[in-house]
């Protein structure tokens, strides 16, 4: 029953939450007991993940939000307390992949849409928090990556390695500025993870042959399992940097990519 669980009673915002890591983690914090807002576009696959929450017991809303409108964000995280009269826990997990190019090819607009979509919605979902979080604390999480922060080799990935990089710092600047207010917040960083982020990654494989450089690993590119991680795996993270037993714990870059990044 989730009124037992350790995260009863608390309300947590998951962007990006109708699939791959936002979904898992969405269902995990559910079943940890806590109530959730799934900030995504009112999509079909948003409402599947708030049917599987209500199936189990769980209570779950979807605000059918584009995260990188300001307006919006602010509305939903209104509609939000409206709902629940709460905040505790936001996971600023949307992002994509964008147009995969060398550099001299990208084009402004391409630039500005995946940092749009993974940077500025990152900035938007902690901005919008923290007035409802100020008096009692909690726990901010925000989604980064290998990419940008502790790898360079995946070729044709400037924009999105910029906004991952951009996301580490701006977590680290957002945890010193709110730990008066016991508001905790840590970048996760995972590798390879099996979701469908896919379908939001566009590479011109023409252009990038002129810019790669072979790099492989005898046994694949994940030496821990030799595969690429679970979306579960990361949620179980998430659940951890929500609760309690991480309450030491902000300002912090964690990497869960099976040793990939160590390459």
């Amino acid at each position: 029953m989730v009124e037992k669980q350790p995260l009863y009673g608390k309300v947590a915002i998951v962007t990006g939450g109708s699939s791959g890591i936002g979904k898992a983690s969405a269902i995990a914090l559910a079943k940890k007991g806590a109530k959730i807002a799934l900030v995504d576009l009112k999509e079909e696959n948003a409402d599947k993940v708030k049917k599987e929450i209500s199936e189990f017991g769980g209570e779950a809303i979807v605000t059918d939000t584009d995260v990188s409108d300001t307006n919006r964000m602010e509305e939903s995280y209104l509609q939000v307390i409206k709902q629940w009269g709460r905040i505790d826990i936001v996971f600023a997990n949307a992002g994509i992949n964008g147009k995969v190019e060398p550099i001299e090819d990208l084009t402004t607009d391409d630039w500005d849409q995946t940092l749009g979509t993974n940077l500025r919605s990152t900035f938007l979902s902690v901005k919008h928090a923290i007035p409802h979080m100020k008096d009692k604390g909690g726990s901010i999480i925000i989604t980064s990556s290998i990419n940008g922060t502790r790898t360079f080799k995946n070729f044709g990935m400037a924009a999105y390695s910029t906004s991952k990089a951009g996301q580490v710092a701006f977590g680290k600047m957002a945890a010193l500025e709110l730990a008066r207010y016991r508001i905790r917040v840590n970048i996760i960083c995972p590798g390879a993870i099996d979701t469908n982020i896919g379908e939001n990654t566009f590479p011109d494989k023409e252009e990038l042959k002129k810019i790669q450089i072979p790099i492989k690993y005898p046994d694949g590119s994940q030496p821990l399992e030799h595969k690429a991680g679970k979306p579960e795996q990361v949620a179980d993270l998430v659940c951890f940097l929500s609760s309690d037993s991480s309450s030491h714990i902000t300002g912090t870059q964690i990497f869960i990519d099976g040793a990939e990044s160590l390459l």
